[in-house]
């Protein structure tokens, strides 16, 4: 099958999104597909073999975040030549409501349409107000995809739809297979946090206030912090008594993440909103690390409700350092969690997900034999406004 996959964020800064779409490609490709991503990027930024740059990406202030987008005349002309030649079986667009390469795809094109909505906005304003002159375009979806629960209600009560729900996948064994490095490791145990630094949705600052109690509580105590950001800001919110007890890491590369959660005794995400998934709890749990996750609707289901990992109030330092206090010292605790999570997280294994995408491209494909190939609609934006 020969499938374009449009991506709206650069794959230059890491994002749930951009590696979801890394990843679905390497999947399809593995498996014989054709497969060609569409991204924002500069023509001399290195990409990988199936990327084809698509403009310069502008950083936009979006859901609590920066989103980097590529919108206007010289992307459009790209899109539409990328799937006038392309003649694709199936576009899979990400994110087709987003400002940037994939509204412009949708706009574009006719044809088998997959679209997969990662957004979890709840009474969003910009979402409500848009979804009128949206609705024309989002029409010709032939399947929407959801990553979540929480996705799927926010797709419905903004926009509307039937969505399935197809979550985001990772690579388990490649996190199984972490090794934990003794130079990450603390007497008084390790706890690690990855994430922006200065996004405070991520939550760091709730983290550092914690930290203090559990340092006090835990002699000897590690924490790892992972992510982009300043350093030397995030660093100041810390008493100078436990500032050397921090390890900050910067950006680290995906084996480093595995080996961080393996060198870890719990895995803090203490996130305060707008996560559709929690993908990053099902990588921790891959590799070992026991999670401990404020209580936000994603991060309860991926947690179960706290059977595969313990919970605490959204924004609520006091109860993060219980949390992570009372796990520290309870080895059998974690082993329970641990063990629970490693079977659990088999759901979210590429070879499962990839198949179920797979079968939504083969449904639209087969349902659209008619209409054929992703085709380029007339006008400098394509006529999508009209339906």
């Amino acid at each position: 099958m020969k499938v374009g996959v449009v991506c709206p964020y650069s794959l230059d800064v890491p994002g749930g999104v951009q590696n979801h779409v890394r990843d679905l490609a390497e999947v399809l490709l593995e498996a014989g597909h054709s497969v060609s991503v569409l991204a924002p990027a500069d023509d001399d930024t290195p990409v990988p073999p199936y990327v084809v740059p698509a403009g310069r990406a502008v950083p936009v202030p979006y859901n609590g975040s920066v989103a980097r987008l590529a919108f206007g005349p010289l992307s459009a002309a790209r899109v539409r030549r990328w799937i006038r030649e392309g003649g694709f079986d199936v576009l899979h667009i990400h994110e087709p409501a987003t400002p940037s390469l994939s509204l412009l795809a949708l706009w574009a094109a006719t044809g088998p349409i997959v679209a997969t909505f990662h957004t979890a906005m709840p009474r969003s304003r910009v979402m409500t107000a848009a979804s009128s002159i949206l609705r024309p375009a989002l029409e010709k979806i032939s399947a929407r995809i959801a990553v979540s629960e929480p996705a799927r209600a926010t797709l419905v009560q903004h926009l509307g739809g039937e969505p399935v729900v197809i979550p985001n996948g990772l690579f388990v064994d490649r996190f199984a297979r972490a090794r934990a490095r003794p130079e990450w490791q603390g007497e008084g145990g390790t706890i690690c946090f990855l994430g922006r630094l200065d996004e405070p949705r991520k939550g760091l600052a709730v983290l550092l206030r914690a930290f203090p109690t559990i340092w006090r509580a835990r002699p000897g105590v590690r924490l790892l912090v992972a992510g982009f950001g300043d350093v030397d800001e995030a660093r100041a919110q810390l008493p100078p008594e436990c500032q050397d007890a921090v390890t900050f890491l910067g950006m680290v590369d995906d084996e480093g993440k595995a080996d961080m959660f393996a060198s870890s005794e719990i895995y803090v995400a203490p996130q305060t909103g707008g996560e559709s998934f929690g993908i990053v709890l099902v990588e921790a749990m891959a590799a070992g690390a026991p999670v401990l996750a404020s209580d936000l609707d994603a991060f309860r289901l991926v947690a179960d409700g706290g059977r595969l990992g313990r919970l605490f109030g959204v924004g609520d330092s006091a109860a993060l350092a219980d949390g992570a206090i009372a796990l520290l010292g309870d080895a059998d605790q974690r082993a329970e969690l641990r063990d629970a999570a490693r079977l659990a997280v088999r759901r979210y294994d590429w070879s499962s997900v990839a198949k179920e995408i797979v079968a939504v491209y083969e449904m639209v494909a087969e349902g659209l034999t008619g209409v054929g190939e992703a085709k380029v609609e007339g006008g400098a934006f394509g006529n999508g406004w009209s339906g």
